[in-house]
């Protein structure tokens, strides 16, 4: 069946349609706000997801609207857009290495915002914005530390997750040194933030993280083409007029924005960026990097991944980094024999 089609505008430009792509994009935007809804009704004092609609366009009593829009409707939202980020990253990496594998869970990046966030735990006792700042340095500086050591007359795809491996090793050893630095108390801070959660998440990391993800998106998405040509190799995207070099590194420190920002508000979400945009790829079954439905595919994965920390075990609730390590890990072992029975590692 063809999926494909060709849109003309009255001004002549013509626009080339993948309708299976957009109707994926548009059933995870839709499981995404389903989602929502229902987790913002989830806990102590539950609420009907009519009533939740009807207290989000504020037609709610007091008592919902403070439960929505103080307790739980920022928690939802930075769910959403740490999922988007992570999902969207996970893509450029992937993209850019050409390698299933090129995820920033697996290239460091999750460490070394880890890092970053632990130096000011131990080292400083920071406050929980300095903290998130400190998370955010940690992953640009990791990802500049990949890009430099891996750049040889470019970047290329497996020399990339191999220098990220690398540097995650690294990272991970000073991370373990932190904290048998640390008193009792930092360390246990320091491991629930390293967990990955949602707990206590307000509007103060919804606003930050909405104006990054408002400025990078379109920036992203507006450089899609040349990461799609890019993916015919640097040659072809060469001949056909991309400037490769320009091109990845300005996707990359998207990429490595998009995850360090993730990851300073709600910590080190495991595997929501390797998976999301496989889960992505395979759906639409469309090439190129998916860039739209990835974003939605995290988004999606990561509200449906904590309404699960909350609900699916009693009475006790899970940090969502818990629920997705376990899925992720599932999934990654998985790819690693799909690749494998396929001959590519």
């Amino acid at each position: 069946m063809k999926t494909n089609r060709a849109v003309r505008t009255p001004g002549g430009l013509s626009v080339r349609l993948d309708v299976r792509a957009l109707t994926v994009v548009v059933l995870l935007l839709l499981a995404a706000l389903t989602a929502s809804v229902v987790l913002i009704g989830t806990g102590d004092f539950p609420i009907p997801a009519g009533d939740v609609l009807r207290t989000l366009v504020g037609e709610g009593n007091a008592g919902q609207e403070f439960i929505v829009t103080e307790l739980r409707l920022p928690r939802v939202l930075v769910g959403l857009l740490v999922g988007a980020s992570l999902g969207l990253g996970g893509a450029l990496f992937q993209s850019v290495s050409r390698n299933p594998l090129g995820s920033p869970d697996v290239l460091g990046l999750g460490q070394g915002a880890t890092a970053g966030a632990l130096t000011v735990i131990v080292l400083f006792s920071g406050t929980a914005n300095q903290v998130a700042l400190g998370a955010l340095a940690g992953g640009l500086v990791t990802g500049f530390a990949i890009y430099a050591l891996a750049w040889k007359r470019g970047v290329h795809g497996y020399r990339l997750v191999l220098v990220g491996i690398g540097v995650s090793a690294v990272v991970t050893a000073v991370n373990g040194y932190l904290l048998t630095k640390s008193d009792i108390v930092d360390a246990a801070r320091a491991v629930v933030w390293m967990t990955g959660s949602l707990d206590g998440r307000d509007w103060d990391q919804v606003w930050p993280l909405l104006a990054l993800c408002a400025v990078l998106v379109p920036l992203v998405l507006a450089n899609s083409r040349g990461l799609r040509m890019m993916e015919m190799g640097d040659d072809v995207s060469y001949a056909l007029g991309v400037r490769v070099e320009r091109v990845r590194l300005l996707l990359m420190l998207s990429a490595v924005l998009l995850t360090a920002s993730a990851t300073a508000a709600a910590g080190p979400v495991s595997f929501v960026a390797l998976t999301a945009p496989q889960l992505a790829r395979r759906l639409t079954r469309s090439p190129g990097p998916n860039l739209v439905a990835s974003l939605c595919m995290g988004a999606a994965l990561l509200v449906t991944a904590d309404w699960v920390s909350q609900r699916a075990f009693g009475a006790e609730q899970l940090p969502v980094g818990v629920v997705t390590g376990v899925l992720g890990g599932v999934y990654l072992l998985w790819l690693l024999v799909t690749e494998r029975r396929a001959g590519r590692i």
